[in-house]
């Protein structure tokens, strides 16, 4: 699963000279929530509306209205966005790109094909759409929670006990004492009986 397959292409831009009230009206009208800044076609920076928000004079502000439109006409995005970019690859796995979101507490990355050119963006709603997805959300079916020791050969003895049931997805992490806990949604035939074909199998059913 790669960045590119979940990227929005081709993503809105501005530029350094933007006004910083043209840039947020942008925001506003795109439903957007963050802008990637190119300067000659190369990507420089990024600035999100909260930045931009965070420029704008405090309403108790004591400029008078002509000092106030002034003040705001010659503030431009150059001097909001965030430098150096957090990017991520079109090629690289999305796991790998959402790690980088949550270690930089970041909630969109602009993505960069083979060349270095700016070719997508990837937010936290692109990461949760591919969660959903691996999980089979919208395929229906029943999901199951096991715990087993994390040894070799856990998850064919389980695909054993599953059967004739269909496995649409498995995800897995770390249970607890020395044990994995395998999160599974299944389909077809036996579903309705699949919790107690696995605990007769002595795997741990956990809900």
């Amino acid at each position: 699963m790669l960045v590119r397959d979940w990227m929005t292409r081709d993503p809105v831009t501005v530029t350094p000279s933007t006004p910083v009230m043209e840039a947020l009206k942008t925001l506003k009208d795109g439903n957007f929530r963050r802008l990637p800044v190119m300067d000659k076609g190369k990507l420089i920076g990024i600035t999100t509306r909260k930045d931009l928000k965070d420029a704008m004079p405090s309403k108790a502000t004591t400029l008078s209205v002509w000092e106030l439109n002034y003040l705001l006409s010659k503030l431009t995005v150059a001097e909001m966005m965030a430098r150096p970019v957090i990017t991520a690859a079109e090629g690289e796995y999305m796991e790998d790109a959402a790690l980088r979101m949550q270690e930089h507490h970041v909630g969109g990355l602009p993505v960069l094909d083979d060349s270095g050119k700016l070719s997508g963006i990837i937010t936290t709603m692109d990461v949760l759409r591919a969660f959903t997805e691996i999980l089979g959300m919208r395929e229906g079916g029943a999901r199951i929670t096991l715990e087993m020791p994390d040894t070799p050969g856990s998850l064919e003895k389980a695909t054993r006990a599953i059967a004739p049931s269909n496995i649409i997805s498995v995800a897995t992490y770390d249970g607890r004492d020395g044990h994995r806990r395998f999160v599974m949604r299944v389909s077809g035939e036996g579903t309705e009986d699949v919790r107690q074909r696995v605990r007769d199998s002595g795997i741990t059913v956990l809900e």
